[in-house]
């Protein structure tokens, strides 16, 4: 087995966590510079790579958009599905799919399409033979780690736990809290205990000792301690953890009435649901109209991504908040009590666990949380930057995995050239496209000599160039419409206003693309290049 950490590794394990610690950023370091002395000693064979490349890339945008729409579609067919219905039908599954094949298909397009794929899930779970828990004994863990959030900040989120439809009483809550953590936040932990406590099977108050043997100062080794205590919790009271789905949110997220309804729903329906991980849509909605402009954007950003990674669940991988089988959580040993990239880190040790027989669920369903807001402008942006820069430190997973598939005997060859071939290209594309496009694209025409300028190609390449861009923007100008699709309904004033200005905020993408995605990235980069290793920074967020 495969130690899922960078620590005590000796010989051969040390020299390959090494070298692919290095190959990202040196990667990512060598295109930046190596195409500028392209440009300078060969202009023509570097222009003609330039353009190449950003065929390539539209091709790309295109592909990503067609996805974007697919998943916004899917999105919204599954707006006014009544998931406790569908959960309850489980339940009883042979009378219930007869009634579905009864049912005339409803005229309406979504409610037709998304009845057809239930009845495809419900058929297949049938066939597998593999049946659920009844749903009365399903129980949900859901952890939020608190370090200096207040209570205005997490208050919310346990509020919109208070009136699932799924039965209130069947959820556990667990507040982790650092014991760094300040007296005043602290002190509203206690509060919402008091006052909410009621209303689940239990709120309970986990305090994470500061310094243990082994850990480093991040949240999967606070949500680990507490989903210890839990667990030991849960044992005590005889809830198996084979029926428990943990989910793990950050503290401000907040989710819809029908969330823990289709989590219920996708754990019972998954035949092999003690190896998966539920992966629901982030959205940052909270506090979206008081946030500034560029981080509004590149959340929103965020939020599209995992809108097309939804579209290929062979390839995806858990981010931010998410769940899982309380089972497969204690199997594999919590999350990695040592790595800032929890979220994604904890897919790849149960993919490695688990051998390859682990995957990720795409939940159609979206869960709020908070734009970076920091007072000012100013510290805004560097609390956005910090925030990329710790997300894009999720390169740290590739050294791990590359090891573990090189150890590996079991994993098809297929799915490891698959997966590494993604996480490699990810990252290295985060670092260095925004770049090439916006700087390093145009060098070749300041270093072109009489050779180069007197060429057609020379004067073909501006134009050829504007094409690609103006094209480019018939992609953009689709994901400012969606955006704007997806904003919450809340009451707010001047609501014309604010999404025109949404709208043009999409404009600064090249501007917050390059400054506050790529550079963050390709630092985070270049930081494990060098063995600079980071620890958890928790982000700034505030709400009027």
């Amino acid at each position: 087995m495969i130690s899922f950490s960078r620590q005590n590794l000796e010989g051969r394990e040390k020299r390959l966590e090494r070298f692919f610690e290095i190959l990202p950023g040196a990667t990512s370091w060598t295109i930046l510079l190596g195409m500028p002395c392209l440009a300078y000693w060969k202009p023509i064979f570097a222009a003609i790579l330039i353009i190449a490349f950003e065929l390539y890339w539209l091709l790309r945008l295109f592909y990503m958009t067609l996805f974007l729409i697919l998943s916004y579609l899917r999105l919204s067919l599954e707006k006014k599905t009544e998931w406790m219905e569908r959960v309850e039908g489980l339940d009883h599954l042979d009378p219930y799919l007869q009634r579905l094949q009864e049912v005339a298909l409803p005229s309406d397009f979504k409610r037709r399409i998304s009845l057809w794929t239930h009845r495809r899930e419900a058929e297949a779970l049938r066939e597998s033979g593999r049946m659920p828990p009844p749903s009365e004994i399903i129980h949900h863990l859901v952890i939020f780690p608190v370090a200096k959030e207040g209570r205005n900040i997490i208050e919310p989120g346990i509020e919109s736990l208070a009136h699932q439809k799924f039965p209130s009483k069947r959820i556990l809550v667990v507040y982790a809290v650092e014991e760094r953590a300040s007296g005043d936040v602290k002190e509203g932990v206690w509060e919402i205990q008091e006052k909410y406590k009621e209303s689940f099977y239990d709120v309970l108050i986990v305090v994470h000792p500061d310094g243990l043997p082994g850990e480093a100062r991040v949240k999967g080794a606070n949500v680990s301690y507490a989903a210890r205590e839990a667990a030991a919790y849960l044992e005590r009271k005889h809830i198996p953890l084979e029926h428990v789905v943990v989910s793990c949110f950050d503290a401000d997220t907040v989710v819809s009435l029908d969330y823990f309804g289709c989590l219920t729903y996708h754990f019972m329906i998954s035949p092999d649901r003690n190896q998966v991980s539920f992966q629901p849509i982030p959205v940052y909605h909270n506090n979206i109209w008081e946030a500034p402009g560029l981080a509004r954007v590149l959340d929103i950003g965020s939020s599209f991504f995992q809108l097309i990674e939804a579209t290929h669940p062979e390839k995806l991988v858990t981010f931010s908040s998410h769940s899982m089988s309380g089972s497969a959580l204690v199997e594999v040993g919590y999350w990695p009590v040592d790595m800032i990239s929890d979220d994604s880190a904890i897919f790849w040790k149960s993919y490695l666990h688990f051998e390859g027989r682990y995957r990720v669920v795409p939940m159609y369903v979206t869960l709020s949380m908070d734009v970076v807001s920091a007072g000012s402008w100013w510290k805004t942006i560097r609390n956005v930057y910090r925030q990329k820069r710790r997300w894009a430190w999720g390169v740290e997973n590739f050294p791990l995995v590359m090891r573990g598939f090189l150890k590996s005997d079991t994993i098809p060859l297929t799915q490891k050239i698959r997966h590494s071939f993604k996480l490699f290209e990810g990252h290295v594309a985060w670092a260095t496209w925004p770049l090439l496009l916006a700087v390093v694209g145009w060098i070749p025409a300041l270093f072109a000599g009489r050779e180069f300028s007197d060429t057609v190609f020379y004067y073909s390449a501006p134009r050829i160039t504007a094409t690609i861009f103006h094209l480019a923007f018939l992609s953009l100008l689709t994901t400012v419409l969606l955006s704007l699709g997806l904003l919450p309904k809340h009451n707010v004033k001047h609501p014309l206003r604010k999404k025109i200005g949404l709208a043009l905020e999409w404009l600064l993408v090249p501007l917050s693309a390059t400054f506050l995605s790529a550079l963050p990235a390709l630092d985070a980069q270049t930081r494990l290049l060098f063995g600079k290793y980071m620890e958890f920074w928790v982000t700034d967020k505030s709400r009027r």
